[in-house]
């Protein structure tokens, strides 16, 4: 399922050559707009569900839906990368949400 696209967040990475969520994609799915300049999924039926595009969005834009065989269409899981760590917030079907924290691995 691709990701849900915040028109209101959505920046299209203005000034850039390339948005964060194109270069992130590894299946060149995602792309931005020339007519509203947001950002959108070419081919819904070939996302991998992988939230690279999610999680390297800087204006925290997208969002996945949870496939409905796991969680029904109103649930949600968000990442939100900071420099050491990551923060997953899951929103399930009945709108309780629960935030976990980790710390990313060092790569040195």
């Amino acid at each position: 399922m691709p990701p849900k696209v915040d028109t209101h967040k959505c920046t299209g990475c203005a000034g850039r050559e390339e948005s964060f969520c194109e270069r992130a994609c590894p299946g060149d799915l995602m792309a931005v707009s020339s007519e509203n300049g947001k950002a959108y999924c070419r081919a819904a039926s070939e996302c991998w569900d992988c939230m690279s595009c999610v999680k390297a969005c800087p204006a925290g834009a997208l969002e996945t839906k949870i496939p409905y065989q796991l969680g029904y269409f109103k649930a949600t899981l968000r990442p939100i990368m900071g420099k050491n760590v990551i923060t997953w917030k899951c929103r399930d079907i009945y709108g309780n949400e629960a935030v976990y924290r980790y710390v990313n691995r060092i790569v040195r």
